[in-house]
């Protein structure tokens, strides 16, 4: 029992300093794959290639001074930053990285991550209401009413998969995809990706955290390692939605863990690539499309393959 248990410690521990390391360079990565995308240069100056300046931002952070609004709520405004980052963390245990590694291997793995992407709005709402100030309580109430209305479509997009399958573990699905899905379903996989570009509050729905008219939203008030946890939450946010797509749609897991993570890096280029070319849309269009667009054409689309399930069924 005790060497279980160290075992897990020392799982969870390696888990995390991955996801660290991998958050540091993949805002990196962003800044190049832009600066290349938009003719200029990215980071270049600390280090070789600009290697060392994920570390100079960490170092700089930490260094700042961390600074409470007046009439703050104190707990929930240095708890909020640490639930969002808790939460972008608690998705990696059912990731399998191969079909023998993997930190918890639940059978009910996709319900797992429904829980845990729903309970992301909580961080954000609590940071915009304790920072007792109208900025980031705006952006908080738009970070809610975006993850609510297109949770609704990422959970039915899920189903899509689930007609292919008849469980709703990672591993299971993964074996299953002799095809990938992405090819039978390339047109929910599509939704799938916008739905997740609204779920990581990503460009062109970055409407929660709008420089122009919220100042940066819910996260204004904060600074230093607070507003690290903030920063670290929503790109771990990011690399777990390209690991879900990975398993979903681009065939899972296999015996090599660098095949899986090159699949996870091209969607994450496919994040940055979205934010280098497309504007940022206002916020009735966001909503509008959520409700009048995304959610009608895949509550379609479902209907459409569980017709055609029944049809050759018999």
């Amino acid at each position: 029992m005790l060497y279980f248990l160290i075992e897990k410690l020392i799982s969870g521990i390696i888990i995390i300093i991955s996801i660290l390391l991998a958050v540091a360079f993949v805002t990196l990565l962003e800044r190049k794959i832009m600066g290349f995308m938009q003719r200029r240069r990215g980071p270049n100056v600390t280090g070789i290639h600009g290697l060392l300046q994920p570390i100079a931002d960490g170092v700089k952070l930490i260094l700042k001074e961390t600074i409470l609004p007046f009439k703050a709520n104190t707990f929930l405004f240095f708890f909020s930053p640490v639930l969002t980052f808790w939460l972008s963390l608690m998705g990696w245990i059912v990731i399998p990285f191969q079909y023998d590694v993997i930190y918890c291997a639940l059978n009910l793995s996709v319900l797992y991550i429904f829980a845990i992407s729903s309970m992301a709005v909580y961080g954000i709402i609590c940071a915009g209401w304790s920072s007792n100030s109208k900025y980031p309580l705006l952006g908080a109430l738009r970070s809610a009413a975006q993850m609510i209305s297109y949770e609704v479509s990422f959970s039915l997009i899920i189903m899509l998969v689930l007609l292919f399958n008849d469980n709703l573990n990672f591993i299971k699905i993964s074996q299953n995809q002799y095809l990938w899905y992405f090819l039978p379903l390339i047109f929910g996989s599509i939704l799938f990706f916008i739905s997740i570009l609204a779920e990581t509050n990503r460009p062109p729905f970055d409407l929660p955290e709008a420089e122009a008219e919220l100042v940066s939203g819910y996260n204004v008030e904060y600074s230093a390692l607070t507003f690290a946890l903030f920063f670290l939450g929503e790109y771990a946010s990011i690399i777990l939605m390209s690991s879900y797509t990975v398993l979903l749609f681009f065939g899972g897991v296999t015996t090599s863990i660098l095949w899986f993570c090159l699949k996870i890096l091209f969607v994450i280029f496919c994040f940055v690539w979205v934010r280098a070319a497309y504007p940022r849309l206002r916020y009735d269009q966001l909503m509008g499309m959520g409700w009048k667009v995304i959610l009608p054409l895949v509550l379609g689309y479902l209907l459409f393959l569980h017709c055609l399930f029944c049809f050759f069924s018999f």
